[in-house]
């Protein structure tokens, strides 16, 4: 017997326990060998993973990339067993043996679903929620890509996104800015799978966590689907086909389950979250569940019953035929959509955007980089039909629009995402859409927000996922919002993460460089950008194709080898320009050094270091920021003028002045500089 609305056949209880009993022992078996992780999750969820990937997911093992293909993120990642065993046994290029070497160095089953490390795995997951998050960021691309492609005739983007989740997911408040805003983005090929049971490390949840989460969610406008036996297949089948069928809000289903499912010691216990069962328990588990076989042996009609390659490709290959009608009908729609979702620039983004950059150092306007970021947006977008833009609620303030964009929220084929006060839940989101193709996202908050969100700014690093962090406001120039809203440590947290780049802009010119960078990194990129208009500065060509590695000499020594050499980035760098000017004056030899980026700047070899930041030279750096990103830079000899404490309210020029970045103190501190080693 067949579902229309499947693509496997319904087994009967008997053989469905033993399809869903495979699962749990390939879970357990791996975790008993790696002597760690939790196969709880995977024992409790295995019922509801086995109707879902057997029967309704629309996917292929052969092909893991394929764009139409269902996504499914496990955001309770910790149980990461239970998407490395439906990897496996749904024939995905993840063998027994990986499954062996689950948590061992240079494994493809890592400890947590790591993207890129096994096919089939949608996103790195383990921080509690941001799965969860993530999967909105698929679903809304989803959403969004088939709004723009999809014609009356072809509805070539139709999938849906699959996720579990666990009660640590929803006690994360990342939860609640991702279900909120779901709410409101009728995101109807969203569902996710609720598992409810009542089990975190420290024990029952109960006196920590007692949401009533269906009324939560229906209150984000969420259809809900309360009281599903997690252990009930007709049950778990009903409620998948109920969600698919409701196109316009995102669905939670409520999955009552057992953790550790089978084991008669264990089972719904916090012992069975955390740590291998153990050797007796497993062989206990064995006979309770009747499941005869040695440890990682899944007798093949077993195999045969879950191995989808045939089911797959005979999906892929159905959708492939209508992407060739819609090929023939839509040329240029077909080959900008293959485009974008393969991740490549337009043919002429190379020669465009550098043209873009020199009429902006022609034009030589003086204005705050907010504002010529915003600048670089409206000058690239129509080059970027991949623009996803945003902000959490300071679209205003961060300047991350443009004329054309319109906003998702209000338009499902928009480019423009009104995210919010939700600085965590829209990095998160931002991640998700990459991870989904098809767009490249942006989004601005302030700077100092940045440590609401900076898990999911680590997370898009970890997973080199080209997202653009825009970070305004950047400095004590901020000025009368004082110190709850003056960033001073985040730029070191920034430069501190690995796979991150960060750029600081000086002026216009450096802005746009800085944006061009960013989209065509393989990779995160965070944009800091001031509040107060910075002046511009001169260039010659080479010049202006040196900003590219990070620093570079803005203005030479005048006479040969510098006796002082001024590093900055941003607002401080006309602040430096300024005091050469000065020290010139008193007969200083002086070079004048941006550094828009530091982590490129010192990818570059030594002898471009070296010729840029003289060793010879007496060496000061100069930011409003924590001083110890630079002391790599100035070496024994030299100086960072920075910030030790937190800022204060006051006008930005009287606090530049009180905290020391004036040209007159960078003067004084180079000339003592000189003194000392003279």
């Amino acid at each position: 017997m067949t579902d229309q609305n499947t693509q496997a056949a319904v087994p009967s209880q008997e053989q469905f326990s033993k399809l869903a009993n495979a699962i749990r022992f390939l879970s357990m078996d791996a975790v008993e060998k790696a002597k760690s992780g939790h196969p709880g999750a995977p024992m409790g969820m295995a019922d509801i993973a086995t109707v879902l990937w057997r029967e309704y997911m629309n996917h292929n093992p052969q092909d893991p990339n394929w764009i139409n293909r269902d996504r499914f993120i496990l955001s309770n990642g910790h149980g990461s067993m239970l998407i490395y065993s439906l990897l496996h046994l749904s024939g995905y290029d993840l063998s027994i043996e990986d499954l062996k070497q689950f948590r061992q160095l240079n494994s493809k089953t890592a400890g947590h679903p790591e993207y890129g490390h096994a096919p089939g795995i949608e996103t790195t997951t383990g921080p509690l929620g941001q799965g969860f998050a993530n999967a909105v960021g698929f679903a809304l691309a989803e959403k969004t890509l088939a709004a723009q492609f999809n014609t009356e005739e072809s509805d070539i983007i139709d999938h849906f996104t699959y996720v579990f989740l666990g009660d640590g997911c929803l006690m994360e408040g990342i939860s609640h800015e991702a279900a909120s805003l779901a709410g409101r983005l009728d995101l109807g090929k969203l569902i996710c799978f609720y598992d409810d049971n009542n089990i975190s490390i420290d024990g029952e949840v109960e006196p920590w966590f007692a949401d009533n989460t269906p009324a939560r969610f229906e209150s984000y406008g969420w259809h809900v689907i309360p009281g599903v036996d997690g252990h009930n297949p007709e049950q778990i089948r009903k409620a998948i086909e109920e969600a698919q069928s409701v196109t316009d809000k995102a669905t939670l289903i409520c999955c009552k389950t057992t953790i550790g499912f089978g084991s008669p010691n264990k089972q719904g216990t916090e012992s069975c979250h955390g740590a291998a069962l153990g050797a007796e328990e497993i062989e206990l588990t064995r006979k309770a569940l009747n499941w005869s076989h040695e440890p990682f042996v899944i007798p093949e009609d077993l195999m045969s019953s879950w191995n989808q390659v045939e089911n797959g490709q005979a999906k892929q290959a159905e959708w492939q035929t209508k992407f060739d009608a819609y090929k023939a009908a839509n040329a240029d729609k077909a080959a900008e959509l293959v485009r974008r979702s393969a991740g490549k620039l337009p043919e002429n983004w190379a020669e465009e955007s550098a043209k873009f950059i020199a009429k902006v150092q022609e034009e030589g306007k003086v204005m705050a980089s907010r504002k010529s970021s915003q600048a670089a947006i409206q000058g690239f977008a129509p080059l970027l039909p991949e623009f996803l833009g945003g902000s959490a609620d300071l679209t205003g303030s961060n300047n991350t629009d443009w004329k054309e964009c319109v906003s998702v929220n209000l338009q499902a084929d928009g480019n423009y995402v009104n995210y919010g006060v939700r600085e965590f839940g829209m990095s998160a989101i931002m991640n998700g859409i990459a991870l989904h193709g098809g767009f490249l996202p942006f989004g601005g908050t302030f700077l100092v927000f940045m440590e609401y969100a900076h898990n999911a700014v680590r997370m898009a690093a970890l997973m080199s996922q080209r997202v653009v962090f825009v970070y305004t406001h950047d400095s004590i120039g901020l000025g009368e919002d004082g110190p709850t809203h003056q960033p001073i440590e985040q730029l070191a947290s920034l430069r501190a993460t690995p796979n991150l780049e960060t750029w600081r802009p000086c002026d216009g010119v450096e802005s746009a460089i800085s944006w061009q960078q960013a989209i065509e990194r393989d990779g995160p990129s965070a944009l800091v950008l001031s509040r107060q208009n910075l002046p511009h500065q001169a260039r010659d060509e080479q010049t202006l194709e040196n900003v590219k590695k990070g620093g570079y000499i803005l203005r030479p020594a005048l006479n040969g080898e510098p006796q002082v050499t001024l590093i900055s980035t941003g607002s401080e760098v006309g602040l430096i320009v300024e005091a050469a000017a000065l020290l010139d004056q008193e007969g200083i030899n002086t070079q004048v050094v941006s550094v828009p980026c530091l982590d490129r700047f010192l990818d570059q070899d030594d002898a471009y270091r070296s010729k840029v930041v003289p060793k010879s030279s007496i060496r000061v750096a100069v930011e409003a920021g924590v001083a110890v990103s630079w002391y790599q830079l100035v070496g024994d000899t030299g100086a960072v003028i920075g910030m030790n404490s937190f800022g204060a309210s006051a006008p930005a020029p009287e606090l530049y002045k009180h905290f020391g970045f004036t040209a007159e103190a960078i003067v004084a501190k180079a000339k003592s500089k000189l003194q000392e080693n003279a």
